[in-house]
């Protein structure tokens, strides 16, 4: 019998982190039926070697490449036999069950992805879902993340809300949806990939559902540093989904915003 739900996992140089996420994901994934594919995008340390002695059950794809964050998905999900996908980073710890987060995926045929409630290591709350772009979040890109004023300090009067995006660090939905939008855009290499995914499914007609009684811990990866990362992302995303005047406006709030945060780049600002 084929697992109800596949989990899948992009791995680069992840070692470190791949018995917590790893002994995470068994512990919360008891009453569901599943599997766990990770694809390797060519690490270096000695990550393969690890997950073949202690959890041989991994189904373990070996790139000679890396392929990225989407492209990686892309080939995970071919290997995948069930009818549900988790795509999880592996700087993760999952801390709750996730039965009652495919349980309620699976109550609504008009949910097409679903994410749950990010923290830092130390608990602290993180933002994980967003607004999709628009003139003013391009020329101000923490606007991307003012969702409601619930989501600021992440005090949260419901228990579910429907969101623009949510981050790809974790996103549960049906393979037949992820199929059909053909998963992720493999020109996206890292970052904003997870936001035209989003869109995407958008244009279907389906909701992207945020639920924040259900937490895992997020290492994070991101610094400043991958700043170029984040805004060549969002000059692909508008390219794609940006048209006539618009497309020129929302163009020129990105180079502005870029051109302002270079300066004070320039002046430790």
């Amino acid at each position: 019998m084929n697992p109800e739900l596949s989990v899948l996992i992009v791995n680069y140089n992840g070692l470190k982190y791949l018995k917590s996420c790893l002994d995470s994901l068994y512990d919360k994934l008891k009453e569901i039926s599943s599997e766990i594919i990770i694809i390797d995008n060519n690490s270096k340390d000695g990550s393969c070697d690890f997950i073949k002695t202690n959890y041989p059950k991994v189904k373990l794809i070996e790139s000679k490449i890396n392929y990225g964050f989407g492209k990686g998905n892309n080939e995970a999900v071919k290997y995948a036999l069930g009818d549900y996908l988790l795509l999880i980073n592996n700087d993760t710890i999952v801390l709750d069950s996730l039965k009652p987060v495919l349980e309620y995926l699976k109550s609504d045929n008009k949910i097409g992805v679903v994410g749950i409630n990010m923290l830092n290591v130390k608990k602290d709350y993180l933002r994980v879902a967003g607004v999709f772009p628009n003139v003013k979040n391009m020329f101000q890109m923490k606007k991307l993340l003012e969702v409601s004023s619930d989501f600021k300090l992440g005090i949260f009067s419901k228990t579910s809300y429907e969101v623009d995006w949510l981050s790809g660090s974790f996103l549960m939905m049906r393979k037949a949806i992820y199929t059909k939008i053909n998963g992720f855009d493999e020109d996206y290499f890292l970052y904003v990939e997870d936001v035209d995914f989003c869109k995407r499914i958008s244009n279907l007609g389906l909701k992207r559902i945020f639920l924040p009684n259900y937490n895992y811990i997020h290492f994070v990866g991101f610094n400043k540093t991958k700043n170029h990362l984040l805004v060549y992302g969002y000059k692909i995303y508008i390219s794609k989904h940006f048209k006539g005047i618009s497309k020129i406006v929302v163009s020129l709030a990105l180079q502005i915003n870029n051109f302002v945060k270079k300066i004070k780049n320039v002046f430790n600002l």
